[in-house]
């Protein structure tokens, strides 16, 4: 997911956004430790799409940007 795909979304829909990646980690994380991960990269993407998702989520909330 790209930067600017985020910025075009509403401080709810990234909250929502984040939340997903957040549960995808999480079930990512429990594959690796059951050996079950079939695609170990997934683990990176997923844990830099939660710091883009973060990053756009503050510059937001410091810019007092509600929409």
């Amino acid at each position: 997911m790209k930067a600017s795909e985020l910025r075009d979304k509403q401080l709810t829909e990234l909250e929502a956004e984040l939340l997903e990646q957040r549960k995808a980690q999480f079930n990512l994380r429990m594959q690796q430790a059951t050996g079950q991960l079939a695609r170990p990269d997934e683990v990176k993407r997923v844990r830099r799409d939660i710091a883009r998702i973060k990053t756009v989520i503050n510059e937001k909330t410091k810019t007092g940007e509600t929409s």
